[in-house]
């Protein structure tokens, strides 16, 4: 049985604004990069909260805000590259949500004549699956190494930016298995956005 599609955008909303307050939380929390970090991750939050609401919504004025925002975004993220490659993500989740804010629904720009540009679309559809299929087995990883009592970080757990600063110093930015399920809920919805246009 499936939802209808007001009730799925809905949930999608739901979902998206959930993880990005719980990374605002994050942000005001004292210290550390991961702290830090949890900016980007509230906007692109909030930001796909607001690209999900259902048709009706802003349609003046949601697509040119949430293009302007990430776009800025998308600069942060280039400048922080300095620091390291795993800034990378958020420069594809910022440029991702510029180019879905002109897609359809928006109202404006390519959307009217189209789903955007099939290649880009399959690029990142074939990004954010890998990304969402990355999460969760890192996620069953953690919860059952968690359970075991195995130690912080995980035997062959790739730093994805923070991951292994969280896991080590969990008061830092909050619990790491809370911390990756954030993110994967994010991933997920990106991925079930562009599966969408």
């Amino acid at each position: 049985m499936s939802l209808p599609a007001s009730v799925s955008s809905w949930l999608l909303v739901l979902l998206c604004a959930v993880s990005g307050a719980y990374c605002l939380g994050r942000v005001r929390r004292p210290g550390g990069a991961a702290a830090r970090e949890a900016g980007p991750e509230a906007l692109m939050g909030f930001g796909m909260a607001v690209m999900a609401v259902p048709g009706g919504f802003g349609e003046g004025w949601r697509a040119p805000v949430l293009g302007a925002v990430f776009c800025g975004a998308a600069l942060h993220a280039g400048w922080l590259l300095r620091g390291g490659i795993h800034h990378a993500h958020h420069l594809v989740g910022s440029l991702s949500m510029v180019y879905m804010a002109f897609m359809p629904g928006s109202g404006h720009g390519a959307g009217r004549h189209g789903a955007g540009l099939p290649l880009v679309t399959g690029a990142l559809l074939l990004y954010y699956a890998g990304y969402v299929v990355l999460g969760g087995s890192r996620l069953v990883t953690a919860g059952a190494a968690g359970a075991t009592g195995a130690p912080y970080p995980l035997a062959g757990d790739v730093q994805d930016g923070q991951d292994g600063q969280d896991a080590q110093d969990g008061h830092d930015g909050g619990p790491a298995e809370v911390i990756r399920a954030c993110r994967l809920a994010m991933g997920t919805g990106m991925l079930a956005m562009l599966l969408a246009m």
